[in-house]
């Protein structure tokens, strides 16, 4: 695509993001890799992968507006609150990624034909997986995955990537417990990437790209923290869910 650089394989170096254009909004650079370097390098500075087939180049995007939200600040209807209280879920984290990023990926959605994740970006994140910064939340229902959201966490940043329902409000549960988790671990931001109507409900937030990019150089001077999440070390059975305009309220069990 003319008017973005071609990065060369061998060279793991991105254009500031303040470069990317304004028309498509945020492509910055074509080319490169998805290898885990790449990646780790790109969502480090503000950048994505995106693009609509393994036969075309990869595209890498840093929008002018991120989708942001705060842990502990998730807007929570009066009918998500007793969802997530009437016990008809389970939740678990890092016990089925690879089956999560599959229904990300075929689940319909109304909003769009086909998936931005193919079979090589699949193989990409499975990478980071196993380097122990890909994470992903898994909602069951009668012993089947209904619901789930995967991304990394770097840092104290967790960098979302997708979500999938195949029953009424599933993804939202697993968003519910993802942010009262990062909460609990001292997270500052989750990433939502583009802001669209159904994170806003959620109380996603907008954040230019300059203060998110400002956000991300404190970021990378905190430690990442490598391996599998457990809930049972940081999350107690007892949570307090308050009102949607409130700031949910969490309990962690110290051990002391």
């Amino acid at each position: 695509m003319a008017g973005i650089p071609f990065l060369n394989k061998l060279d793991v170096q991105f254009p500031d993001p303040n470069q990317a254009l304004d028309e498509p909004d945020g492509l910055l650079a074509a080319g490169g890799d998805l290898t885990p370097e790449w990646l780790l390098t790109a969502y480090s500075f503000g950048i994505f992968p995106w693009f609509n087939s393994d036969e075309e180049p990869i595209y890498w995007w840093s929008p002018k507006t991120r989708g942001v939200l705060q842990p502990g600040h998730m807007r929570i209807t009066r009918s998500l609150r007793k969802r997530i209280q009437n016990g008809s879920f389970s939740i678990t984290t890092d016990e089925q990624f690879d089956a999560v990023i599959e229904c990300c990926a075929t689940t319909p959605r109304n909003d769009q034909a086909g998936t931005w994740i193919t079979p090589r970006m699949q193989s990409a994140y499975h990478a980071l997986f196993q380097r122990g910064v890909a994470h992903s939340v898994e909602v069951w229902n009668d012993n089947a995955l209904v619901g789930g959201l995967y991304g990394i966490a770097l840092g104290q940043m967790f960098f979302g990537e997708s979500m999938f329902s195949k029953v009424p409000d599933a993804s939202k549960v697993a968003f519910y417990h993802l942010q009262q988790y990062l909460l609990a671990e001292n997270f500052s931001l989750i990433d939502c990437q583009m802001m669209n109507p159904h994170l806003e409900t959620l109380g996603v937030r907008p954040m230019e790209r300059p203060e998110f990019l400002a956000r991300l150089g404190t970021n990378r001077d905190k430690a990442t923290k490598i391996g599998p999440w457990s809930w049972a070390q940081t999350l107690p059975e007892t949570q307090t869910i308050t009102d949607h305009n409130q700031q949910p309220q969490i309990k962690v069990d110290t051990g002391q």
